[in-house]
């Protein structure tokens, strides 16, 4: 089989695929320590907190705060993953980070809607469920 062909077939290949094994493909490696726990979403801190019932629109407002915290800590963006919405099933790009980032934490006393959960009993919890 030539190279044109096999590139055809490839490509052909390619489109059938199913939106999730796309965007799956498309994060590799950060979607496996996502899943496996090495990395977390700030919405899966939120709910170690028993904050999930925040608006999503609070939540994400979160989010900002904890990338400004990253990017003031470490001069670079915040690694970022493919991943479905809770609510919506949309596939969205968010950020991940270590389990243990205190970018995360910084977020939490920087946002006025999380400044409550950033008692350091609560966080602890979290970090221990991380663990």
């Amino acid at each position: 089989m030539n190279v044109t062909t096999q590139i055809r077939r490839t490509h052909a290949a390619a489109q059938r695929v199913t939106k999730a094994l796309a965007y799956r493909a498309r994060s590799g490696r950060i979607a496996a320590q996502l899943e496996a726990g090495r990395l977390v979403r700030t919405g899966d801190i939120l709910d170690r907190l028993g904050a999930s019932d925040l608006k999503d629109g609070y939540q994400s407002w979160y989010g900002r705060h904890v990338k400004k915290a990253f990017i003031t800590a470490t001069g670079t963006e915040p690694v970022r993953c493919w991943v479905q919405h809770r609510t919506t099933g949309k596939w969205i790009h968010v950020h991940v980070y270590s389990p243990f980032d205190m970018a995360l934490y910084i977020g939490l006393v920087s946002y006025k809607q999380t400044k409550h959960l950033a008692q350091p009993a609560l966080f602890q919890a979290a970090y221990t469920e991380a663990a």
